[in-house]
């Protein structure tokens, strides 16, 4: 791989560039695999897991890619692919956050949903998570991924950053890993290297800053802003946390590091290079907005339209879903919605500012009073054991995924197709043959595991 010049002497100075060893690096062909397994969903992997990811509790190294399509855990979202470093976050909430706290958390530039994911993954239950994508294709993405992860307490929203500027002090936490030029992924992502300029570098420069000092407003005091990009370019990092401490009230907060993870420290954040760290280029910056903290994110607001059922409307779903005293059911567009409390306050308080993708898991709908159970259901960990499960063995997985004539004999009726006892979607068995009921986004058209 022939790295441009131009960015190499961009580069030349800033804290840990070695020049040699990373031009070395890029020129091999090296390229790691790590997974996130999901704390909500244990199970045995049908592939070894090697060695951990030193920042991340749940995270390991493969030595191995595995055909992740055409493994049924994958698609029950019992583990997520994400590149290591950005997996720091997790250190980062655990060092500067009280994880036990009720918490309000924002995700800003949150599609494809690894970090979403992660951060949904040490949240308490009582917490709520608004994840958004302002690419329309790119949410749907992230909501699909939100939905495998199995809670009720996150939402996807679609809209552009500028509209949380209306939301004055909601939010404990922020997370804006925001659109950069893309440089700490030229080994994951050779195409990307002819994609550089220092033309495009300044035109991330200038969208990061309309999108951090859009958001800056939804922080409550003392609350937690994590900036973080996948460039090495330090116009996208250390000079736009600069301006941000300059801009706003915002004071640097340091995070404890353990000196055998290779992360540089820099005045202004925290580097990965690929030649210290078992990961791809990264870069993050935590800060504190000045202020005394606010511990009640509940405002006095007009409702909006979201009601939650009655003690009748819930009769048919009481066998379905294992309700908690923290969750509320209602309603929307013919669907039984699930959430938690402090998700279904927030979006009465402001969901006629934000355009929602996902709300909670849709559990499913009354038609001709049978109860019809929606895909979200079947990845929910709050499912009712009640359920008619078959368990199927890989190929019969496989094939259902596939959406192909499934040899197997169910149980009559509406049916979970389970793999190692995790929902993989919906059969309607009959006499004579098995509607499956995957939606077909969703289908693996794939035909070999290359």
């Amino acid at each position: 791989m022939k790295l441009p010049e131009q960015f190499l002497n961009s580069l030349k100075g800033i804290s840990g560039f070695d020049e040699s060893a990373f031009v070395d690096l890029h020129s091999k062909n090296e390229k790691l695999t790590s997974i996130r397994l999901n704390p909500f969903k244990k199970v045995e992997l049908d592939f070894n897991l090697d060695n951990k990811v030193d920042w991340c509790e749940n995270a390991f190294y493969l030595n191995e890619r595995p055909a992740f399509t055409f493994d049924p855990l994958f698609h029950a979202g019992c583990y997520y692919v994400q590149e290591a470093g950005s997996m720091f976050l997790e250190h980062i909430l655990r060092s500067s956050v009280d994880l036990k706290q009720e918490l309000a958390v924002l995700d800003l530039c949150a599609a494809p949903g690894g970090k979403s994911t992660l951060i949904n993954s040490l949240i308490n239950e009582n917490s709520f998570l608004i994840s958004n994508e302002v690419i329309k294709p790119r949410s749907e993405v992230l909501e699909h991924n939100l939905n495998k992860w199995g809670t009720c307490n996150t939402a996807v929203t679609n809209c552009d950053p500028q509209i949380f500027s209306k939301l004055d002090s909601v939010f404990d936490v922020i997370v804006a890993d925001v659109p950069c030029s893309g440089s700490g992924l030229f080994r994951k992502q050779p195409e990307a290297v002819n994609e550089w300029s220092l033309d495009n570098v300044n035109l991330c420069c200038t969208r990061q800053k309309r999108i951090t000092g859009d958001c800056i407003s939804s922080l409550k005091p003392g609350g937690i802003f994590i900036y973080s990009t996948c460039s090495y370019s330090k116009e996208e990092n250390e000079m736009q946390v600069e301006w941000m401490l300059n801009e706003f009230d915002l004071e640097l907060v340091e995070i404890p590091l353990n000196k055998n993870w290779n992360v540089i420290t820099t005045d202004l954040g925290y580097r990965f290079y690929p030649y210290l760290t078992k990961s791809e280029g990264f870069f993050c910056a935590v800060l504190r907005k000045e202020g005394e903290e606010q511990s009640d994110h509940s405002k006095k607001r007009k409702k909006y339209s979201f009601e939650e059922i009655s003690k009748k409307e819930f009769e048919p779903l009481k066998n379905k879903i294992e309700l908690k005293d923290n969750h509320k059911l209602f309603l929307f567009e013919n669907n039984y919605k699930l959430v938690n409390t402090s998700l279904f306050d927030f979006m009465n308080q402001y969901g006629s500012n934000l355009y929602f993708k996902k709300t909670g898991t849709t559990v499913g709908e009354l038609k001709h009073k049978d109860f019809l159970p929606h895909h979200e259901l079947a990845q929910s960990i709050y499912l009712n054991s009640s359920f008619t499960r078959f368990e199927l063995n890989k190929e019969q997985a496989i094939a259902f995924l596939r959406k192909e004539n499934l040899v197997a004999k169910p149980e009559k009726g509406i049916c979970l197709m389970a793999y190692k006892n995790h929902g993989i979607g919906w059969a309607k068995v009959l006499d004579n043959r098995i509607n499956n009921y995957l939606p077909k986004e969703f289908r693996i058209l794939n035909q070999t595991e290359s």
